[in-house]
Order: C-alpha cells, then structure tokens, then sequence
C-alpha cells in the first residue's frame, strides 16, 4: 500500500467546495464508528480511516514552497498518499492508461470477467487476502488451459492483464476479476503468434466450471477450500467473454477502476443531521444498463461501513499481468508486435500510444501570480514553529 506521499501536492488547488467529502465525513462520524465497531475492524481498514481523516489537514505535515517573484513562503498540507483516497489517485490512473495503450498488440481484444456467486461474498470479505490471490490465479489458470486446446488457440502462452473490483454502483461489495487479453498466444516453441477468433476466444460454460474447481484448489493451500466448499453448495459460476475490437476503449473504461476507490467525492451529494441525530450521507449512482443518475441516502454509519468494504489487504495488488505481458518475461514488445502483424497480414500496424496528457502548470502564488518552487516539506509541529509569513 501507498503510505504518505515524498513528494508535496500541487498548491493553489482550490480544494473548498460545499459537497463533502470522504475525509470530512470520516472526521465527523469516523469516531463514533470506531468506538462501535473497532472490535470487528481490521488493521488495514483502521489505517486507512486514520490516514484519510488526516489528509490535508494538516496533520501529515506541509509542503513548503517559495515563490520565485516575490519570494514568499507557503505551505500546503500533505495528502496521504493512500490508495483508498479519491483526492490522490487520480494522475495516476492517466498514466497508466498510457503506459497500457503503448502496449496493445494489432489484433482483436476480449474482456473476459470472472465472478463468484453472490453467497460466497461474506466468505470472501472475511478472508480477502486469501480469496483476492485465488480469484486471480484460477481465472489466469482458467484462460491458459482453454487456450492450450486446439480447438481454440493451441497454446498456453497468452499475455493478459487482470484487475480487481469490488464495489457495485451503490457501493455494494461484489467482487469480480477483469482481464484484458488479446486474440491469440504465441506457440510453445515461441517461434508463431496463433491467433484465436475475432469474435470468440475460450468457451465461458467451460470455464465458469473449470474456475470453480481451481478457485477451490487454490483455496487448500491456506485451509480455506472445505469453508467455502459448503458456502456454495452447487452454485453456478459465471465467467462473461466479450469481444471488444482493438481494446483501447476497455482501457479506457478499466483506468478509472486501477487507481479509483469505491466512491468519488464527486458522486457525494450532502452529509447532514437526521431526524434522529445521526448523520445522513447522500450519493448519486447509476444502474446497471442505465443513464440516468439516481440519489442513494444512507446513515453515516452505513455509508462508512459500505465504504471501508472495499479496502484491500496491505500490500495487495489489485492489478497483475500474466503470461508475455509480466515484465518479468522479457518479450521484445517490437518483436512480438511484428510477429502479430506478419501472422495476420496486416499491412501496416496502427500506433496505438496514447496522447500525451498535457501537463498540469506549476502552482502559483496567490500574492504575485509568480510560480512557486517546492522547497521541503515540514512537520505540523515545525509549522506551527514558523513566523508568520510577512512578505
């Protein structure tokens, strides 16, 4: 997990705005949280209530800037950093979309998402570290044994990325797996690229049944499969195949989901006393199959327990690549991409890399408009040790 940033936030953001936000609505309702369900908490959802109800407040400390015209000092409190707050995720996001564009292969793409049934999902909440590992590994192993038939591509060797979500649009935990793979693998002998279908890759009826099975088989390492083996019953799985062309606009769709928490601050309407005294958090949301936004009210206490849901295990990455897409395999991208080209007779090959994002302009002082230079960073209590600023 991403502790508290090195490196200082952008000044001059206007950060005031009359909705709430995730951190003020942990600072005013976090506390009585805690105090009621602190026991059933887990170490790495405690940490990161703490480290979002502190950021930008201050208590992490400021970033110290100097501007170079009139050569005033400012300073900006830290952000903290973490991988759950919609206040510092979202550069992030774009530059890995960019970095993921560069690497499409000029051949079809499928979204293919592997789900679990909707009873296994407290079992899954309660052994996140366990379950998310699984969910991974069977669906990889799931692709590279259907892809090994013949009848469907005749090679194990795909390269594919996968990305954890859990939240549905109303913040409700549901836990799936998404993959981007391209059409086709490279031999055994490594020497061929064999392309799968435009429009079909693996059958989803066999591999809802084949990720059933290697789901629990990746469960008995940690003792867990006997659990979640009487959990299920004989629930079907279900794993959904879709072709999506060129797979750029899958990209676009699975970035937000990398570096995005369940809920943007954005989509956060009002957070205000009820009837009752209790606070009322309410969001907007869409659902599934719709355009239209639609309000969701929930008590504080709900939306934060909803909220904390979706916290991952410290250190878990919710983004891997498998396969030739692992950095670790050493593909020459060039080679492969030339192999792919010549395999399907493409004449030319479409430069896929993302437009440069343009570059944000350096913060500015709010005296002379001059640009500001991040000189340090100092503790809370070092600010409150420095003279005011009389420049």
């Amino acid at each position: 997990m991403c502790e508290a940033q090195q490196c200082p936030p952008l000044a001059g953001r206007d950060e005031s705005t009359d909705r709430p936000t995730i951190g003020q609505i942990l600072r005013q309702y976090g506390p009585a949280y805690r105090a009621k369900y602190a026991a059933q908490m887990s170490s790495d959802q405690l940490r990161v209530m703490d480290q979002l109800e502190r950021c930008r407040t201050g208590e992490l400390g400021y970033a110290v800037y100097r501007c170079d015209s009139c050569g005033a000092v400012h300073t900006v409190p830290q952000s903290c950093g973490n991988r759950h707050c919609p206040l510092c995720q979202g550069h992030k996001a774009k530059q890995w979309l960019q970095k993921q564009l560069a690497k499409l292969l000029p051949c079809a793409y499928f979204l293919i998402t592997f789900t679990i049934p909707q009873e296994l999902r407290l079992f899954v909440l309660a052994h996140p570290r366990e379950c998310y590992r699984a969910m991974f590994d069977a669906a990889a192993a799931t692709l590279r044994e259907l892809a090994s038939n013949p009848r469907f591509i005749g090679s194990s060797r795909l390269g594919f990325t996968g990305v954890l979500h859990t939240w549905g649009r109303d913040l409700n935990y549901h836990p799936h797996v998404h993959f981007i793979v391209p059409g086709g693998a490279i031999s055994e002998d490594g020497q061929e690229w064999l392309p799968s279908r435009v429009d079909f890759l693996v059958p989803v009826e066999a591999a809802s049944a084949i990720y059933r099975a290697k789901f629990l088989d990746c469960l008995a390492a940690s003792g867990l499969a006997d659990q979640a083996r009487e959990v299920i019953g004989n629930k079907d799985w279900i794993v959904h195949s879709k072709a999506v062309g060129d797979g750029r606009q899958t990209l676009h769709y699975l970035a937000p989901y990398v570096y995005r928490v369940a809920i943007s601050n954005g989509r956060l309407v009002k957070c205000e006393p009820g009837p009752d005294g209790l606070g009322r958090v309410t969001f907007t949301y869409r659902k599934s199959g719709s355009r239209r936004w639609r309000a969701m009210t929930l008590t504080a206490e709900d939306f934060i327990g909803r909220f904390l849901q979706h916290v991952l295990p410290r250190g878990f990455q919710k983004v891997r690549h498998f396969g030739f897409a692992h950095p670790r395999q050493n593909i020459d991208h060039q080679w492969l991409e030339m192999l792919v080209t010549v395999t399907l007779n493409y004449v030319y090959v479409l430069t896929l890399a993302a437009s440069p994002w343009p570059v944000s302009p350096p913060p500015t002082c709010p005296i002379c408009g001059g640009n500001l230079t991040y000189v340090g960073f100092v503790s809370a209590h070092q600010e409150r040790c420095m003279a005011p600023d009389t420049s």
